[in-house]
């Protein structure tokens, strides 16, 4: 890219574009390149690089990271830090970085923009946001607001949800896990925590742990004394480190988990004990499985694994001590993805693997007490739409999808105006991503609160630069149920140029918002109306609730001492700013050998806890909808490709974290692009070599991509990690690098969850 130099009067008079404040910004460059000769200062913190959150100790030398450590007090992370959380130095040092609030000047998209100050971008978006909650009649649901994974996600809903009054909130669960939470709560009560080391023979469907890197967890299964079974489309890293790899077709993990369940069944491998006390409908779990026959025969016809395998494998796995069917993690597959989950977890409670060591457990969490606040009751606000026709779905987090599907086609019972977008990359991630720009094209406004000028960040009317998290404090947080224990991210530098943490940038906002909006509810809301007739204006405003930015009477750093020293004490307080960890046996951990630590000692970790619940076979709700109450194999789920097709299914890299670690240099030194992985015999059919640009089209769109060739994937199927081809080229060093798989995912979704399944997409490809 062209660097522009542009003076400071100039760059302040009007409009410039963000790639010439991405360049001009880091005109007096900051010095990374400290040594540990002057005093330096180790401050604990929480990483962010991806939603494990691991700990870790920031070295600061005259207000300048120069080293990440890991932390050894976190019984989660334990002693550990991956290359992402290495790299998060140069996600707080990257020039391209969000520096000053900004409001659009140009078209959406078009990277033109003018700097303005915090105030007049608070002056920006209340002018709208008045107009718009003005003209829908007090319906805050016109406002839409989203918030992916991470620590003040719950902060961000009270903000927008509870004060603002908004019910639509959109998350990262539907084009997630949100099938995978709901089948286990559903079927046993809670969502548990998977004993990985615990295990001793352990099968993995789909989920690539090596590359995913659950950092303690993953060298645990490199160590373990267990055996693993991976199925996978794709012969990943986590394939190639099992004992035994089996190829699947996609989409059928379901039919091997229904044989899996017959065997068990029919050759009473179950656990009797344990089925007796928990399983509740269990005859007619028995009934339906051995009526449908689902034998390893079936499963073979439909999965590709042989019978002999399945049998070998089913029986093996019951008759292991501790054994463990993973659940995963990752993005939802197929039309079937829910059964398929639900099946998991039946596994698991036939093997009598719930509660106990090495398989699902429900441990004893923290569970850290709620700030209360003051909500308003907002009379004309509508409820959300986008859960009309799912069955279960999530009330908090929505389905993207459906939302977006109802917002495009005028079919909402109520427009959507506005939308504020934070840890949410919408033009990257979700499957057809032209739809996602139509939708924010039909915006009023659009607010995106971001570090970095991302594929979204530049369809905003207004840029809020968020700070880094090694620049902000952020409040206490429970982890683990096996070893429980509390952190905190403290603040290891300050903000760097004109960025804020986000009770900062809410704090504003809401300190300019509250009035005029509270002035709108009085026009509207009858309620309202007749508290301000017999209270007044000012104690209608005041106890009503109405003040937005209440949550912010109190810092950050006041708040978490506030609530630490009420519930634990001020010792755990201590601890937590010294270690940025505690948990009850801090004091006494000790090393085992070459900084491998024990943290809870054996007889104190919660293993196996007092607990009354039951293993739901059978689910009424699903059959009353018309979907089976049981997990049961469809014709439709079969794995079908038209002949010269391909299913191209998607991915990650252990260096990246879905689009979020696109730009950082440091990462892109072992990945720059991503290659679409094609059978090595179809590539040689085609003339395609390594490093060959191949187009791929699908219903949706088409990309652009370079050929891997590789005998580690089927050949009816293609590959390719999510997480590049970046459209802005305000980011640099991710601008133009490989391709996005959401360009050519076909935005099908399931109706259970309403979850978007990202592998039910055909494609045909061509030789460029």
């Amino acid at each position: 890219m062209k660097k522009i130099e542009v003076s400071r009067r100039k760059f302040l008079q009007g409009s410039v574009s963000l790639c010439v404040y991405a360049s001009s910004a880091m005109a007096m460059p900051l010095s990374t390149t400290k040594t540990s000769k002057k005093s330096a200062e180790d401050v604990p913190y929480l990483c962010n690089m991806c939603r494990n959150k691991c700990a870790g100790f920031a070295r600061i030398e005259e207000n300048i990271i120069t080293k990440l450590n890991p932390n050894h007090y976190f019984p989660k992370s334990r002693n550990m830090l991956c290359p992402k959380g290495n790299a998060a130095i140069q996600a707080v040092y990257d020039k391209d970085r969000l520096k000053y609030p900004l409001i659009r000047m140009g078209k959406r998209g078009d990277g033109r923009y003018k700097r303005v100050t915090w105030d007049e971008a608070y002056e920006y978006i209340k002018d709208k946001l008045v107009k718009i909650i003005d003209e829908e009649k007090d319906n805050r649901s016109t406002v839409a607001y989203c918030n992916g994974e991470g620590f003040n996600k719950d902060e961000y809903i009270k903000f927008f949800g509870s004060k603002l009054g908004s019910a639509n909130f959109l998350d990262e669960g539907s084009i997630c896990l949100n099938t995978k939470l709901g089948a286990t709560q559903l079927t046993i009560g809670d969502v548990g925590e998977m004993d990985v080391a615990g295990s001793d023979y352990m099968i993995i469907s789909g989920a690539n742990r090596y590359e995913s890197l659950i950092t303690p967890d993953s060298v645990d299964m490199l160590h373990a004394k267990q055996k693993l079974v991976v199925l996978d489309p794709r012969c990943t890293m986590t394939a190639i480190k099992a004992d035994e790899y089996l190829p699947i077709n996609p989409g059928t993990d379901l039919a091997f988990c229904l044989s899996m369940i017959y065997i068990a069944i029919k050759d009473e491998l179950y656990d009797k004990a344990y089925v007796k006390t928990y399983f509740k409908d269990f005859d007619k779990l028995k009934k339906h499985i051995l009526s449908e026959k689902y034998t390893a025969k079936w499963a073979e016809s439909k999965t590709h694994i042989p019978a002999e395998k399945i049998k070998r494998i089913t029986k093996e796995f019951f008759a292991a001590s501790h054994p463990l069917y993973y659940l995963g993690r990752r993005s939802v597959w197929s039309q079937n993805d829910f059964q398929f989950r639900r099946a998991m977890v039946l596994i698991n409670a036939l093997a009598g693997s719930i509660n106990r060591k090495g398989g699902i457990i429900f441990g004893k969490p923290f569970h850290l007490h709620e700030e209360e606040i003051n909500e308003p009751l907002y009379n004309n606000t509508v409820d959300r739409f986008d859960l009309d026709g799912i069955v279960y779905g999530s009330r908090k987090g929505g389905s993207w999808l459906n939302f977006r599907d109802k917002v495009v086609t005028n079919a909402s019972p109520y427009p959507v105006k506005a939308m504020f977008i934070r840890k949410h990359n919408l033009m990257q991630n979700m499957p057809n991503i032209e739809k996602t720009k139509k939708m924010l094209n039909m915006m009023d406004l659009v607010v995106v609160l971001d570090t970095m000028p991302s594929d979204t960040a530049v369809m905003a009317d207004v840029i809020l630069p968020e700070c880094t998290f090694l620049e902000r404090e952020d409040m206490v947080v429970s982890f683990n149920r096996l070893e429980p224990s509390l952190a905190l991210r403290n603040q290891a530098i300050k903000p760097m140029y004109e960025s804020k943490s986000m009770q900062d940038i809410l704090k504003g906002l809401g300190k300019k918002l509250s009035v005029p909006l509270f002035k709108v509810s009085a026009k509207y809301d009858e309620d309202l109306q007749e508290s301000i007739k017999d209270y007044g204006k000012e104690k209608a405003f005041t106890e009503g609730g109405y003040n937005m930015a209440e949550l912010y009477k109190y810092d950050i750093t006041t708040r978490n001492k506030k609530l630490i020293t009420a519930q634990f004490g001020k010792k755990v307080y201590d601890s937590l700013k010294k270690r940025g960890v505690w948990h009850p046996y801090i004091d006494r951990q000790k090393e085992i050998f070459n900084n491998y630590y024990e943290y809870y000692p054996k007889e104190k970790r919660h293993y196996t806890v007092e607990r009354n619940y039951k293993v739901h076979c059978y689910l009424k709700k699903l059959e009353e909808h018309g979907f089976d109450p049981i997990p049961a194999w469809k014709d439709h789920y079969d794995f079908k490709v038209p002949k010269e097709a391909f299913r191209v299914i998607t991915g990650r890299y252990v260096t990246t974290t879905q689009s979020a670690t696109a730009n950082n240099e440091m990462l892109k030194d072992f990945q720059e692009e991503n290659y679409l992985w094609i059978n090595n015999n179809v590539a040689d059919s085609q003339g395609i070599k390594l490093g060959d640009s191949v187009a791929v089209m699908s219903s949706v769109s088409s990309i652009v991509i370079k050929a891997y060739p590789t005998n580690k994937i089927a050949p009816q199927v293609l590959w390719l990690s999510h997480g590049f081809g970046i459209h802005s080229r305000e980011m640099t060093h991710a601008f133009g690098k490989g391709a996005s798989d959401n360009m050519i995912l076909e935005d099908k979704f399931e109706k259970i969850y309403g979850c978007a399944t990202m592998h039910e997409t055909n494609v045909t490809i061509r030789k460029l």
